[in-house]
């Protein structure tokens, strides 16, 4: 069946389609169809296990077959979000280290909400497993559709669902007043912090040591809440690079007793 092709949305245009490590060329073509469907137009694709072009471009149909030619290869999910600053990965799964959850509407209101120059990400994992714990660390969101027992979308399903809901959040608050004024921080912004922040905590012993990504899953959480604005991140990263040089000073400090008092021993 053959669809109108959808009216440009300058409000969309904001929002990519990220498929991470797809399993089947097929998937992705009909996964490009769904989101041409629903006025998304930036596909991006991080390590397919296959590569047909042919393939991808027969199941998006001649409509949908610009957005195959556009697609944006990238070898990780950190360096294909980096540019990013609102990032929903979407879950098949319940637990507790994946709470919470959102549904496809409530994450449409709020990505609706935000401000036009704020670039955000739907990510979908691959179809075997979907999206692990680690993978899941780099959103702001974590969707999950809501099924009747069996939950197990194809891809291009799981695209289409959210897609659709994110366009219908769209038609339905038209331009909206956005939250934030100001451009929030990116992906790329956000990891080096809290790579930052990571360092400094363990050196003040404020996590772990044996098991550091057990506490920064709790800052992660705690400062994805806040939307950080870039200006915020450096304050942050400025505070670290304060503590750090506090704490190598007290090192030098009782270093230097230690070795007066070895000297005046002897």
């Amino acid at each position: 069946m053959r669809t109108q092709a959808p009216e440009k949305s300058s409000s969309m245009d904001r929002v990519g389609v990220v498929l991470h490590r797809p399993r089947f060329p097929e998937n992705i073509g009909a996964s490009a169809r769904a989101m041409w469907n629903m006025g998304l137009s930036r596909l991006v694709v991080v390590g397919p296990l296959r590569w047909d072009q042919e393939a991808m471009q027969r199941m998006a149909t001649r409509e949908a077959a610009h957005l195959i030619r556009g697609i944006q290869i990238h070898d990780s999910l950190e360096g294909a979000l980096a540019s990013f600053h609102v990032v929903v990965g979407s879950t098949a799964r319940h637990g507790g280290l994946r709470g919470p959850l959102w549904s496809p509407w409530k994450a449409a209101e709020r990505i609706v909400a935000l401000g036009p120059q704020d670039q955000v990400a739907l990510v979908f994992g691959p179809e075997d497993r979907g999206l692990s714990n680690e993978e899941l660390k780099l959103c702001h969101m974590v969707v999950r559709i809501p099924t009747a027992g069996f939950a197990s979308l194809n891809l291009a399903q799981a695209v289409l669902v959210i897609s659709y809901e994110l366009r219908k959040a769209f038609l339905q608050k038209g331009e909206v007043h956005p939250v934030h004024k100001e451009r929030l921080a990116t992906v790329s912004q956000m990891e080096g912090m809290y790579k930052h922040l990571e360092e400094t905590l363990l050196k003040i012993c404020a996590i772990p040591a044996s098991n550091p990504q057990l506490g920064m899953r709790k800052v992660r959480k705690f400062l994805s809440r806040a939307a950080l604005r870039p200006h915020e991140v450096k304050m942050i990263r400025g505070l670290c690079r304060q503590i750090d040089w506090y704490v190598a000073q007290r090192v030098r400090k009782a270093l230097q007793e230690a070795s007066c008092e070895g000297a005046s021993g002897s």
